[in-house]
């Protein structure tokens, strides 16, 4: 008990200065420890920085939570453990990839107005074909999946693949011919 850590002030309800000048002691003290943290488990600068910011903008707006059962960077750190944790947690999940090709697919993404157009008419013609012909059709032109690939995750050959890639864009016209 030689050692004696910094009291947190709990600023409740008050004027928006003083929790400004709380974040800044907080951020002062203890900001290199929670962005070594960040650092450390998410194993990119950037990302860290961001991490950082957003475990301090959390404890500004959780100042009533700390109960001063531990140290302020206990708690701090504590919060950014959780905070980069899910963060990675959230990376790794399944909808992300699927977010990310949405993202990719809108009008400023890669290929602008043009592959929206391609996708939307890919869409519309999807219900006159068979469910091989639609999974190949989706691999293909909507998940940007190779030829092989494409064979591969149906259990068919390329050729047959490919025959069915062109009979489907014999129905939606030269946009949609297979290389």
């Amino acid at each position: 008990m030689g050692t004696s850590q910094p009291v947190l002030r709990v600023i409740q309800g008050g004027p928006q200065e003083d929790r400004r000048a709380f974040l800044r002691e907080l951020y002062t003290k203890h900001g290199g420890s929670v962005l070594g943290r960040c650092r450390y488990l998410l194993k990119d600068t950037a990302k860290a920085e961001d991490a950082m910011h957003d475990v301090f903008a959390r404890a500004l707006t959780h100042a009533g939570d700390y109960r001063a059962e531990a140290s302020p960077l206990t708690w701090l750190m504590k919060i950014a453990t959780h905070h980069c944790l899910n963060q990675i947690r959230s990376e790794r999940a399944g909808w992300r990839g699927w977010f990310e090709r949405e993202e990719a697919a809108k009008p400023e993404g890669h290929g602008g107005a043009q592959a929206m157009e391609t996708r939307d008419l890919v869409r519309r013609l999807l219900s006159r074909v068979d469910v091989e012909t639609q999974t190949a059709v989706i691999h293909y032109h909507l998940d940007g999946m190779t030829l092989e690939e494409v064979a591969a995750a149906l259990g068919r050959s390329v050729p047959t693949v490919r025959k069915r890639l062109e009979q489907f864009a014999e129905l939606g016209g030269e946009e949609l011919r297979v290389p």
